[in-house]
């Protein structure tokens, strides 16, 4: 994972972002979350604890935290993005049905950036790998 909660509450700080109470709970709830929340889910989770708290406060703080490097921004063709705070290198399993996003590990696919850009003469700045399927859940006979 790498950075926790408190080191890059510091590290914002020292950029002179204020921290509210709001702005550590979002930051915690994606450092301690394997779901790859929404805004909205967020929203849902956090609500009940900040119940001034509006979506908009949500989506502006995740901004912050994509600009800054704490967070990566998944977007999958829908509205809604998803949002995942495990920046080491790391590939995404997702469910067709429910859309449920599991993490899995591979070795980097270094070679294929390598060849892509033998081929196409782009400066190839990443890449992201996704498996699509059932998860077990949805795969399981319903009786």
């Amino acid at each position: 994972m790498g950075t926790s909660v408190e080191q890059a509450l510091e590290q914002l700080k020292s950029t002179g972002v204020r921290m509210t109470p709001q702005r550590h709970a979002i930051l915690s709830f994606l450092m301690d979350s394997m779901t790859h929340p929404t805004a909205d889910e967020i929203y849902k989770a956090l609500s009940p604890a900040f119940p001034s708290m509006s979506v908009a406060t949500i989506y502006n703080n995740l901004r912050l935290f994509v600009e800054a490097g704490f967070v990566r921004e998944l977007t999958y063709g829908d509205d809604s993005s998803r949002f995942d705070a495990d920046l080491s290198e790391h590939y995404h399993a997702i469910c067709r049905t429910c859309g449920k996003i599991v993490d899995f590990d591979y070795p980097a696919l270094l070679d294929v950036e390598r060849v892509a850009a033998q081929q196409t003469g782009f400066k190839v700045e990443g890449h992201r790998m996704e498996i699509y399927g059932q998860c077990e859940d949805c795969a399981k006979p319903h009786s």
